[in-house]
């Protein structure tokens, strides 16, 4: 059995991964970069050994220095959990040529199924059904466009190195293929190193549906059961189930066996999934489900799966490793409840889901059901790696308990002032398309802002404010918001979550209720029902208070005497970097005529791209950026004035 192990990985896969590690006896090593000195797993771990600068190719991706940190500890083993170096065959054979165990499959299995073209090849002969495409070696302008109108659009763009939604664009108009397909190769060498695509037929009612496969070195592979990951936005998944909704037995068993012989035909080792995107326009079927890839390495989903067998997924892969068998035969394993996953993301959806950095000032998940998280309170959330911040797992007798029980560990997370999801995770599980499983990957994109409203009371958030300021700030800060019996108060609310201005009155003794002015609509608020936790839900620092209730993203109340003179509006045609982040392109050049919408750059933050377009019709006056340029939030990029009228 494994001695001591290195984890080439952060954040919260590498704390789950020390769980377990520990509860075996084996003893850990973290890694970290600049930005994790101070993190979660680098706390947790046994040893942590320093690996370099923040960004992740000067760090993480770097696998020299991982084996060279492995050997300097003694380390005998090294697991890369998922993301990273996790499929990178050329790293996994380096551990091996290093004297080390690798936690993983052979890097030849790895090296099959890495590229989706020659993966799909070898899937084809293994009688496994792929989607209709193109997999050709021209990877010319031309011939890719050629093939998407020979398969008919909309087409599905995909990097043969992908993984996790990067590098992967669905195009519906031919016009729009010649851009799509530049963003997919630019985001794809970025993160893969490798620029080559394949097309699909984009499927009109796709549902995700992959299955957990587990191989060892003696022979055998087993499969643990399928998982829904249909509730997607731009290929990133959501909310993740075991088993999937409306699935039969008997595709149950197709699409299980279909798994395995694929796994079997890249001799599969360890944990690994296999991809299927199902055409769900007439139910689930077996002969409508086709192979999308197989991912080589643990899923950031794999608990629900864990909740429904029992099975310790990180275990079965350090014992595997170790050279034992897989601790169990495909008979003794079987469905037990239902299991769900929500992925809490530090973004603000009110504002196109971007990317959220800094402190997490308050940061409170509750005890309910099963918390996976790599961050604690007075933690930073980084700009150099991805955003998300937690999984929240729920595990039930059926689908509704389940979905009911992870809606509840949804609304009750607490965290400020950084921006997370929550309020679009609880929208998703309200939504009644979801409730009764009728899935698709397009569901979200379909709904479109009606999962980012803030379903909440904001006059109950104005009430409890005023009444903590009244409660808990001092005096010399009371007096220039006039507080106090009968007395008004005004704090302008935050842009962060909604502009309005409230006016607060109070009510003589015993001051239960309260007369709430938000936009000149005024409302009475009972205090005992609106729901309004004052000592838990309200922060005050630096002349703002963060005001939170259940899920939603905190609001923030300003004191106006603290920003007396300090405040500052940007003119309408400045375009600001809304996070930290590196430009890699820009588009136009100063004196250029734009119109609006037109894009001017992208920036790229936290593995994401995030192209920022032109508020209206007018001309380029300053471009303070090129391609390659690090910016911090809020940082003037450019300056477009508007033609005159």
């Amino acid at each position: 059995m494994i001695e001591k192990l290195l984890i080439a990985n952060r954040g919260e896969i590498a704390c789950r991964i020390i769980r377990t590690a520990r509860s075996m006896g084996i003893a850990t090593v973290a890694v970290y970069s600049d930005a994790d000195a101070k993190a979660l797993h680098v706390r947790q771990a046994d040893e942590a050994v320093h690996i370099g600068p923040s960004p992740a190719a000067e760090s993480y991706l770097v696998g020299e220095k991982i084996v060279a940190a492995a050997r300097a500890t003694g380390a005998d083993a090294i697991h890369p959990g998922y993301g990273f170096l996790s499929e990178n065959a050329g790293f996994a054979q380096a551990v091996i040529d290093a004297g080390l165990i690798w936690v993983g499959p052979k890097p030849a299995s790895i090296e099959a199924m890495g590229l989706k073209d020659a993966a799909k090849e070898r899937m084809i002969a293994a009688g496994v059904p792929v989607t209709p495409g193109y997999l050709g070696e021209d990877q010319s302008v031309e011939r890719l466009t050629a093939e998407a109108e020979k398969i008919g659009y909309p087409v599905l763009i995909k990097a043969v190195a992908g993984g996790g939604g990067k590098g992967m664009r669905k195009v519906d108009d031919p016009a729009d293929f010649a851009a799509a397909l530049e963003s997919c190769r630019r985001e794809a060498t970025a993160s893969f190193g490798n620029d080559q695509v394949l097309l699909e037929k984009w499927i009109t009612s796709p549902r995700h549906i992959e299955v957990q496969v587990f191989g060892d070195s003696h022979g055998n592979v087993v499969h643990l059961f399928e998982r829904d990951c249909s509730l997607q936005r731009r290929h990133q998944k959501v909310i993740e189930e075991a088993p999937s909704p409306g699935m039969d037995e008997a595709t149950r068993e197709a699409i299980c066996a279909a798994a395995v012989r694929a796994a079997k035909a890249v001799d599969y080792e360890g944990a690994g999934t296999i991809e299927f995107i199902a055409d769900a326009s007439e139910g689930l079927r077996a002969d409508r489900i086709f192979f999308m890839e197989m991912n080589t390495r643990l899923q950031v989903e794999h608990p629900v799966t864990e909740e429904i067998t029992g099975v310790d997924l990180v275990e079965w892969q350090l014992r595997v490793a170790s050279g034992e068998p897989i601790p169990l035969k495909q008979e003794e394993l079987s469905i037990n409840g239902w299991a769900m996953e929500a992925r809490l993301y530090a973004e603000d959806p009110a504002k196109g889901f971007l990317p959220s950095t800094g402190r997490l000032e308050h940061f409170d998940l509750g005890e309910w059901g099963r918390i996976e998280t790599g961050v604690a309170e007075g933690d930073e959330v980084s700009q150099y790696y991805d955003p998300m911040i937690a999984k929240l797992i729920a595990h039930e007798h059926d689908r509704e308990n389940a979905r009911g029980e992870l809606l509840g560990i949804v609304r009750t997370a607490q965290i400020s002032p950084v921006r997370h999801n929550g309020t679009f995770l609880a929208n998703c599980l309200e939504d009644e398309a979801f409730i009764a499983g009728d899935l698709d990957t397009g569901l979200i994109e379909r709904r479109g802002e009606a999962l980012t409203v803030l379903h909440q009371n904001e006059a109950a958030l104005a009430a409890g404010a005023l009444l903590f300021v009244e409660k808990h700030l001092p005096r010399k800060m009371l007096a220039p918001l006039r507080l106090g019996n009968g007395g008004t108060g005004w704090a302008p609310a935050g842009g962060e979550a909604f502009n309005s201005m409230f006016g607060f009155r109070l009510n003589a003794k015993p001051r239960r209720r309260i007369r709430v002015d938000v936009d000149g609509q005024q409302q009475d608020i009972d205090l005992e029902e609106s729901g309004v936790v004052v000592s838990d839900d309200f922060r005050w620092s630096r002349g703002k208070l963060w005001a939170q209730h259940g899920a939603s993203p905190p609001h923030l109340f300003a004191d106006p005497a603290y920003h007396a003179g300090s405040h500052h509006s940007a003119h309408d045609g400045d375009i600001i970097a809304p996070m930290p982040g590196k430009v890699i392109a820009v588009d136009v050049a100063q004196g250029q005529a734009v119109t609006a919408g037109q894009r001017l750059l992208v920036l790229e933050a936290m593995k994401m791209e995030h192209a920022l377009t032109a508020p209206f019709d007018g001309i380029v006056t300053e471009l303070s950026v090129s391609a390659g340029s690090q910016v911090q939030v809020e940082a003037v990029l450019a300056v477009v004035e508007a033609n005159p009228p």
